[in-house]
């Protein structure tokens, strides 16, 4: 019914774009001089007034469809169900609800709960055909109201623009406020974990074991929360992972764009960027499964211990998984430097490899750090790779033959499987994400503060 739904405002949308563009030239007899805005103007005017209202609607049930349902529902309960205590009112909803999607229940329904699940899946189906008709009739309403407006002295480009510039106003404030939101969802449970966690131990501590106990009777652990070996660990493998992708990357890139014919550029970078596509799972059953085992008969050949699971494993396989982000952004910004430059420099007598270092890489030095810094924040926020080929182990170690562990598959382990909010194991999850989020901005800091010092030489 959705996709039915989307097909019929698609071609509604699409009658309208046609009904207004056609009825603007009939108002001139096919002369667009007289016109106000352009045919595709009107057409636009018309066809937003289709997608709009019917784009509310759907908004508006989707936000309101759940509560009142639930409402509903909850009504329709025998009165035994409705006292239930909160935990098994809402297992028993659960279960009606699974039960009307073709589910698993956690028991067997009552023939009475069964019929309030055929009524659930009933209001279900019945609000979504009154959703559709509704949708439908708002897009009727608004095409026959945008099409009365269409005459040849109407300012079609005013009101579209008017109405592009307010949809781009929302989406740039939903932007903004998600990135508020999730800084502020970090904050304040980082501030929950840390009044139970001290600061200082967190971000100076070297031990880091979670496992608490959740009751005062049950046998566990009392947790320590030390997190630089996390810390460690993470800056271990980005650094073996950058020093990969960032030299090659960066080689390739130039390569491609100074040195390389149209022929071979044509079929080397589309090859490249393959790497891209690659799912990270499959990059850790590589380094699991070939570059480990090789690298630990590497160290064993020379006489050295090696780790099963080693961040050099993991930051091998990573930087070649990031190569396609630096070369690939890399070659575009270097393709876009003005070709004035290059022939400024070859009419100074400079050779191509030293036009490449003098005049090209530094013009191209701001996309370059954009590059990079992308590179650093995939490598920051890799996971699969690390829990393969690192392992889990919050090792504070120097060595890369020895497995550590990182921020973000931390996170991972800490909310995997279900959890409560309370205590200092689960929490610690948000401080860690609090952490990452600050070096992250530290990053962009330094990098805008590079991009402004070179950049105004070519400004």
């Amino acid at each position: 019914m959705t996709t039915l739904l989307i097909v019929v405002l698609l071609g509604l949308s699409a009658i309208a774009f046609q009904t207004g563009r056609k009825k603007a030239l009939r108002a001139t007899a096919g002369n667009i001089a007289p016109l106000h805005s352009l045919p595709t103007y009107y057409g636009t005017y018309v066809a937003l007034w289709v997608g709009i209202p019917s784009l509310i609607v759907i908004g508006l049930w989707l936000a309101f469809e759940p509560q009142i349902i639930n409402a509903l529902l909850l009504a329709a309960l025998p009165g035994d169900v409705r006292g239930l205590s909160p935990a098994e009112l809402g297992l028993q909803i659960n279960d009606i609800k699974n039960h009307a999607a073709g589910g698993i229940t956690s028991s067997e329904l009552s023939p009475r709960l069964q019929e309030v699940a055929d009524y659930y899946l009933g209001l279900r189906q019945n609000g979504l055909l009154g959703m559709t008709i509704v949708a439908v009739a708002a897009g009727v309403g608004g095409l026959a109201v945008g099409w009365r407006h269409v005459t040849s002295t109407f300012r079609a480009r005013n009101h579209v623009e008017r109405t592009i510039r307010v949809v781009l106003i929302i989406a740039s404030s939903i932007a903004i406020l998600t990135t508020v939101g999730i800084v502020l969802s970090l904050l304040f449970e980082s501030i929950r974990f840390f009044a139970q966690v001290s600061p200082i131990e967190f971000l100076f501590g070297l031990q880091w074991s979670p496992q608490t106990a959740l009751r005062a009777d049950q046998v566990g652990q009392s947790g320590a929360f030390g997190a630089v070996p996390i810390f460690a660990g993470t800056l271990m493998i980005t650094i073996i992972a950058m020093a990969i992708a960032v030299p090659i990357g960066l080689f390739s890139a130039i390569y491609m764009a100074e040195y390389a014919s149209s022929q071979f550029r044509s079929v080397i970078k589309p090859v490249l960027e393959v790497l891209a596509g690659i799912p990270t799972v499959v990059y850790g059953f590589f380094a699991a499964l070939t570059v480990a085992p090789a690298i630990r008969g590497f160290g064993e050949g020379l006489g050295l211990s090696v780790a099963s699971e080693s961040a050099l494993a993991a930051g091998l396989v990573m930087g070649i998984m990031i190569i396609p982000f630096v070369s690939s952004l890399s070659d575009d910004v270097i393709n876009a430097v003005p070709q004035s430059l290059r022939d400024g420099s070859y009419a100074m007598g400079a050779t191509k490899s030293e036009t490449v270092r003098q005049v090209i890489l530094p013009a191209a030095l701001p996309g370059i750090v954009g590059s990079v810094l992308l590179a650093v924040s995939r490598a920051i926020g890799e996971t699969m790779i690390v829990v393969m080929a690192a392992g889990l182990s919050a090792n504070l170690t120097a060595n890369p033959f020895e497995a550590v562990t990182t921020v973000t598959v931390q996170i991972v382990t800490l909310l995997t499987g279900d959890q409560e909010f309370d205590s200092a194991k689960t929490l610690a999850a948000f401080a860690l994400g609090l952490v990452l989020f600050i070096i992250t901005l530290g990053l962009n800091v330094v990098a805008l503060r590079v991009v402004r010092r070179y950049r105004e030489k070519y400004d």
